[in-house]
Formats: C-alpha cells, sequence, structure tokens
C-alpha cells in the first residue's frame, strides 16, 4: 500500500462511523482535566489549611495598599522593588504545609498525566486499528485500553531513555574531542558527531512512530513492537519517510495555523482540530501502512452519502441526544446545578476577604473587544471546557465534578470581586442562558460516564456498555457544540453592548 491509498483509506475511516473512533481522542483533550484533579485539591487543602491557620488574614492585611501590577521587565530595580512589596503578601501563604502540599499536588498530577495519557494511547491505536479491519472500534478501544497501557507506557519511557542516551554521549564525545584534539578538529570532528547523533534521533522517532502500530496490529508488547517496526521501516524506506515527511508537514501547518489563530481567536480551535482530526489522521495512516505490510487489514469503503450530508446528519443527531440525555437524567441534572451552587457560594466566601483589595471589572475586560474575534475565542474555548468536562468524567467521575466545582467557585470568585454587579450580571445573563446549561449538561455526561466505567471495571457490565456510554457522550457533546455556538454569537455581538444602552 502507497501513502496515496493509506490517505484514501484514512478519510473512508474518520467518516464512516466517526462516533466509534473519535470519542478516544477527546479523551485525549481530556487528560489535563483528569491530571489537573491532583493539583486542584492541592490547592484546596492549601487554601483550607490558610484559612485555618489566619494565614488569609495576615495576607489581605499585607495586601492593603500594595500594588500588584508588575512593573515593565526593561526595569530590573523596578522589579526587585515590586518583588519586595509582594514577598509580605505571599510569605504568610507559603508555609511549609502549603508547599508541601502544592509540591505533592504537582507530582500527583504529572504521575495522573503520564498514567493516563499511556491509556488513551492504546485505546486510540487499538480502535483505530479495528476500525481499519471493520470492527467495531468502541469496545476495541476499550479492551486495549486496559491491556495495553503499561505497553504504551514502555514505549515512552524507552523513547524518551533512548533520546536521552544519544544525546548525552554526543555531548559527551564532542566534549572529550575539543579537549583532546583542540578547538578547531574539535569543531570539525563534533560536527560530524552531532550530525550521526541527529540521525540516529531522527531513526528512533520513525521507529516509535511506528512501534504502537505494531503493538496493536502483531498484540506484542515492547520489545517486538519495536523490531516490527524496524522491519517494516526496513522493508519499507520509501514509505516510512513519505509518512514522517507528511507527519512532519502537519505538524509545520498546525503551528503556522496556531500562531496565525492567537489574532483571530481560533487558538483553542486549532488546537482541537489538530487533536480530533489530525491526530487520528496520522495514526490511521501509519496503522494503514503497517497493517497492509503485515497483511492484516481490510480497510473500509466511503459512506455512501456526501460530506455537508453527513455533517447535517450528525448535527440533528447530536442535537436529538442531547435533549434525549437531558430529559432521562433529571436526577443527574439537579446534582450537577448542587455542585455548581454550592461551589459558585464556596468561591463567593473564600473571595469576600480580598474584596475591596483586590478588584475584577467587567467592563475594563470588555475594552478592545472584537466581536468576531471573540466569538471565535468563546466557542473554542467553551466547547472545549465541556469536551473536557463530559470525556475526563470516564475517570470515575471525579473529574467531571471538580471542573464543575472549578467553574463554579470561578464564577464566584469574579462575582465578589467585582466593582459593578450588575453590570457583570446583565453581561452575563443573555449568554448564560445556553451557556450555563451546556457545562450541566457536560457535567452530567462526565457523571454517568464515570458510574458506567466504575461498573465496567468491577466487570457488572459488559465493554461494549461503556463503548455505547462514550459513543453517547460523543453525540452529546456534538449537541453542546450547538448550544455553545449560539452562546458564543451572544457572548460576542449581543452582551457587551446592550445593557449599555439601558
Amino acid at each position: 500500500m502507497d501513502l496515496s491509498t493509506a490517505v484514501a483509506v484514512t478519510v473512508s475511516t474518520l467518516r464512516r462511523r466517526p462516533a466509534d473512533l473519535l470519542p478516544f481522542y477527546l479523551l485525549g483533550t481530556a487528560v489535563p482535566a483528569i491530571a489537573r484533579t491532583g493539583l486542584l485539591l492541592a490547592l484546596a487543602g492549601a487554601y483550607l489549611h490558610a484559612e485555618l491557620t489566619g494565614r488569609v488574614d495576615a495576607a489581605v492585611d499585607a495586601l492593603a495598599g500594595t500594588d500588584l501590577t508588575p512593573p515593565s521587565t526593561e526595569d530590573p530595580e523596578a522589579i526587585a522593588r515590586w518583588a519586595r512589596d509582594v514577598e509580605p503578601v505571599v510569605e504568610p501563604l507559603a508555609s511549609p504545609t502549603a508547599v508541601g502540599l502544592l509540591g505533592g499536588g504537582v507530582l500527583l498530577t504529572v504521575l495522573i498525566a503520564i498514567l493516563a495519557y499511556a491509556a488513551v494511547s492504546a485505546g486510540q491505536m487499538s480502535a483505530v486499528a479495528a476500525r481499519i479491519r471493520g470492527d467495531r472500534g468502541g469496545t476495541a478501544g476499550v479492551a486495549g485500553s486496559r491491556r495495553r497501557w503499561r505497553t504504551f507506557l514502555g514505549l515512552y519511557v524507552a523513547e524518551i531513555v533512548l533520546w536521552i542516551g544519544i544525546t548525552a554521549l554526543a555531548s559527551g564525545v564532542v566534549g572529550v574531542i575539543g579537549l583532546v584534539a583542540g578547538p578547531f578538529a574539535g569543531a570539525l570532528v563534533g560536527l560530524g558527531v552531532l550530525l550521526v547523533a541527529g540521525s540516529a534521533l531522527v531513526l528512533v522517532r520513525v521507529v516509535f512512530a511506528f512501534a504502537p502500530a505494531a503493538v496493536v496490529v502483531d498484540d506484542v508488547g515492547v520489545f517486538d513492537g519495536v523490531s516490527g517496526a524496524g522491519t517494516f521501516i526496513r522493508a519499507n524506506p520509501v514509505d516510512a519517510a513519505a509518512y514522517l515527511v507528511v507527519a512532519a508537514g502537519v505538524l509545520v501547518a498546525i503551528s503556522s495555523a496556531a500562531s496565525g489563530a492567537v489574532y483571530l481567536g481560533g487558538s483553542a480551535l486549532v488546537a482541537l482540530a489538530s487533536a480530533v482530526v489530525a491526530a487520528p489522521a496520522l495514526d490511521i495512516v501509519k496503522t494503514a501502512l503497517y497493517g497492509d505490510h503485515r497483511g492484516v487489514i481490510d480497510p473500509v469503503g466511503a459512506p455512501s452519502v456526501g460530506l455537508v450530508e453527513q455533517l447535517t446528519r450528525g448535527l440533528r443527531r447530536g442535537w436529538n441526544e442531547l435533549t434525549g440525555f437531558v430529559g432521562r437524567t433529571p436526577v443527574t441534572h439537579l446534582f450537577v446545578v448542587a455542585i455548581g451552587v454550592g461551589a459558585g457560594v464556596g468561591g463567593w466566601v473564600a473571595a469576600e476577604p480580598f474584596a475591596g483589595v483586590v478588584s475584577t471589572s467587567i467592563e475594563a475586560r470588555l475594552v478592545g473587544h472584537v466581536p468576531p474575534v471573540a466569538t471565535v475565542s468563546f466557542f473554542g474555548n467553551n466547547w472545549t471546557v465541556a469536551m473536557a468536562t463530559a470525556f475526563g468524567g470516564i475517570a470515575l467521575a471525579v473529574p467531571a465534578v471538580v471542573s464543575i466545582a472549578l467553574n463554579g467557585a470561578i464564577l464566584g470568585g469574579v462575582a465578589a470581586l467585582e466593582v459593578n454587579r450588575q453590570a457583570l450580571v446583565a453581561f452575563v445573563a443573555p449568554h448564560g442562558l445556553l451557556e450555563i446549561p451546556a457545562i450541566i449538561i457536560s457535567g452530567a455526561v462526565g457523571i454517568r460516564l464515570g458510574v458506567v466505567a466504575w461498573r465496567t471495571y468491577r466487570g457488572r457490565l459488559r465493554r461494549t456498555a461503556l463503548a455505547d456510554a462514550l459513543e453517547h457522550a460523543f453525540w452529546v457533546t456534538v449537541g453542546v457544540g450547538l448550544l455553545v455556538a449560539v452562546a458564543a454569537v451572544i457572548e460576542g455581538f449581543v452582551s457587551p453592548y446592550y445593557w449599555r444602552l439601558l
């Protein structure tokens, strides 16, 4: 199979039953939300400790009359004076207990992120291999995530060790040659060493790019997966090189798009597109190439309907799934509302001691507001949050609950510090009528997904039930996207202006 055929297989695979594959890539976008749970709990513990020991009051007293606005970075003396002024504010909060909690939270966050990425990657590649063969990706992804997460973790560790080892060896050789042969000869020989080391690093990356495909296609471990990838590259050097060029081109295109999107408010959309379009496309291409090399794939055909009709049907199904889900789970939604309201009250109480000392202003934040740019930014950011909240719930619902609580606490805290609360309420009300329910629905999806995941883990449900729940979460999230899109238009074009006329 050449690269052009692999690309055709990729398009067909992505278009035929996308809800059977893309949920695992949405899980990838939710990993940061899952991982941050450890740090957020640590921050909550540190604040509670500071409140109970009176350190918050001491920080508030020190904050009075202190200007927290950082000076220009071009004036070192001003920065030093600012740091001295801020130190009395930070010192009461930086207790050994707080530092220990935050340090533990950071370590826990890193550990959760590594393990979650390994499990999610195993599920993604397992689902890809199944879809290429025409099998159901959801059940294969669930099974693969549970069976192969250690193997994928081993692949990550092995590649990192090789990169560190090659870099350290090259640096050491260059240093020794420079001491023995002199600066000029050492520079020439060192350049050759660096070229060899760079080539070795590229080879390592190519081998480990195809190693995950070898693991899922051949159902093998780390060593055999790396060996299989090496065998494929030796037998198909042109295909491997072509994939590397395509992958590099995609990376450059995403980076360029992200740079341009910063000015248009679409950076979140670019990141989302790279996670749920570019990433699965590259995974399908390399799996198709390797699977054809092994003679074990049966590519699916393209869907019979056109792309526009398929998108229209998808949006309609997403809306129907959303309304049906809300109607079937009123208790879950009330539970999410209770969490959000309770966290909002908590955020208000926690921020109230700082009222009058630290302030926020909705009118100041709207200075320089450009409606089209803001609309795209609001849509991308809010839909990303909704997806992370919904799919993060697979980790036993905890990240979904934490996400809802965090959003509620932020809203409560901002309201407590707002200098013009009437303006804040007037601004939030129009788009909040859609945006807040969208986040609540996402939280409910996350909780329901966590319950199914727990029951599947305990053996009370079959893996097909979790695959069904992931597919259902995907469609509800599509419906949430419609709500968020309308809310973003209102927030960009209506909310900042109508209340000024009143």
